[in-house]
């Protein structure tokens, strides 16, 4: 008979997996490290690597309820996007005269694009590769030495964001003189009221984003989706390493932030939901209430993370170190402790 999954335990790494997935830190890293350091019967539920683990059903949960947490925070996004995209297809098929039928009629169209082909190689490699990813590197010490490595990404990541200082805080003085601007005429209104006009602003900030976002072009999307690939291995953080990725691109930190989290959230509900099967069968027996309540704090925890985060990114003073520090160290002394152990 497997093992089950305890109502602390699901708390817990709920709480762990919603926070860790929207920082740069690697969630799959910390469900990987937390049982082995824990030890005892947590070591033995929350097993990853077993084929047979409820552990993974446990993991569908969360990864379906962190993406829709991310597709609540980003919904006006997507709603463009997605219309967007739809209205690209319609131009496929019954073109403009005079325009390219395969052209993007614009940046929202050439955006929903962008993330429909950076999106296809993590997709191939996840498919042919996750369970070998999983089944081999998802070994605790080998986690903590990747938890290590990542941290070294985000200092680079860091080193390259003072490279860019200049431009970024002439971005964020654009944006903050953009929204001031649009913000006063409509706060003119008699009928405006405080909160429409910051969200409001919020929208129109995140539009010139993504007018940025499409200048970068359908190669850096590819080359940005397949960093996604190396985030298999437990410990390298997913919007970390686009992050990074992304800035040593040219893009601002808040940019680089923004397209890794559009990029992130249909890779996540794809991958959950493939596996749902996993939840809904045997691996799911017994522990379906502990999946719930663990699946509802990762995304209360994901939506709030990512809240934090995308008004942390968009001070440029703020910086990738505490991330990297915190990495830097909780993997080496996660190697030291599981080696002595």
């Amino acid at each position: 008979m497997y093992p089950t999954l305890t109502y602390p335990e699901a708390i817990v790494v709920g709480l762990v997996q919603g926070v860790t997935e929207l920082f740069p830190v690697s969630s799959l890293g910390h469900n990987v490290l937390i049982p082995a350091l824990v030890g005892g019967r947590w070591a033995i539920d929350l097993n990853v690597s077993r084929s047979e683990s409820p552990y993974l059903a446990f993991i569908v949960g969360m990864h379906v309820a962190t993406a829709l947490a991310m597709i609540i925070y980003f919904w006006r996004d997507w709603l463009r996007i997605i219309g967007a995209f739809f209205g690209s297809v319609r131009h496929v098929v019954m073109p403009e005269p005079g325009t390219d039928r395969f052209e993007p009629q614009s940046a929202d169209q050439k955006l929903a694009w962008m993330i429909i082909i950076a999106t296809i190689p993590v997709g191939i490699a996840g498919l042919a590769l996750e369970h070998t990813f999983r089944v081999t590197f998802s070994k605790p010490k080998l986690t903590a030495f990747f938890l290590a490595v990542n941290g070294l990404i985000l200092f680079a990541g860091e080193w390259q964001r003072r490279r860019g200082l200049a431009a970024q805080e002439r971005q964020m003085a654009a944006d903050r003189e953009m929204a001031a601007v649009g913000g006063g005429a409509r706060g003119a209104g008699r009928h405006s009221s405080g909160q429409r006009a910051v969200k409001q602003q919020e929208a129109d900030l995140a539009v010139h984003a993504d007018r940025r976002l499409a200048a970068a072009g359908f190669g850096n999307a590819l080359l940005l989706g397949a960093m996604q690939v190396f985030a298999l291995m437990p410990g390298i953080s997913r919007d970390g390493i686009v992050m990074v990725s992304g800035m040593f691109r040219g893009l601002t930190m808040q940019d680089a932030a923004r397209f890794s989290f559009l990029l992130s959230a249909p890779v996540i509900l794809a991958a959950g939901v493939l596996k749902i099967p996993d939840l809904t069968g045997p691996l799911g027996n017994g522990i379906r209430g502990q999946v719930l309540v663990g699946s509802v704090l990762s995304g209360v925890g994901a939506y709030m993370a990512l809240r934090f985060f995308m008004r942390y990114v968009r001070d440029s003073s703020r910086t990738l170190v505490p991330f990297a520090v915190y990495c830097l160290i909780f993997g080496l002394a996660s190697l030291v402790y599981l080696a002595v152990k």
